[in-house]
């Protein structure tokens, strides 16, 4: 079975958008600083309401593109939800969240990996790893520009 994910970003990263370049800068819910991976959603409305809750302006509401990643369930290693640390919904991520993503990098499970989503707990995140050897089974679709409404940021 194939499974579609979706990444929604700015183009001037699309050089990097795949590299895992921003988590392993930054870290991530799943992932410490140090350690590149890439975060998609299951869904376009699920990776827009991901990018919503760090949107601070209405001007840059027209600046992203999306694009799909199809990759094969056998490719996928699933958390679920009770397998979780307390307090992984938190934000800042507890360190105990951080270490799930960062330990599946390490040990080189999978090329993907399924986890809940922190703002829609029901939906899933699928982060990818490209450092793993199965990464080039994952495809990449076509980009395409992505606007988000602008009622869904409201002006301070």
């Amino acid at each position: 079975m194939k499974i579609t994910a979706w990444r929604i970003y700015k183009p001037k990263h699309a050089s990097t958008a795949f590299t895992g370049e921003g988590a392993r800068r930054f870290g991530g819910r799943f992932n410490r600083k140090g350690v590149a991976v890439v975060y998609t959603a299951e869904s376009v409305s699920l990776a827009a309401l991901e990018m919503l809750v760090h949107l601070q302006s209405k001007q840059i509401l027209d600046a992203y593109v999306v694009r799909p990643v199809t990759f094969d369930a056998a490719l996928v290693k699933r958390i679920i939800p009770a397998n979780l640390p307390p307090g992984w919904r938190d934000n800042p991520p507890p360190i105990d969240a951080q270490r799930i993503g960062t330990d599946w990098v390490a040990c080189a499970e999978s090329a993907v990996l399924q986890v809940p989503n922190a703002v829609v707990e029901s939906e899933s995140n699928f982060l990818l790893n490209p450092s793993h050897a199965d990464f080039s089974k994952v495809r990449l679709g076509p980009e395409h520009a992505y606007r988000f409404d602008p009622r869904l940021v409201k002006s301070r």
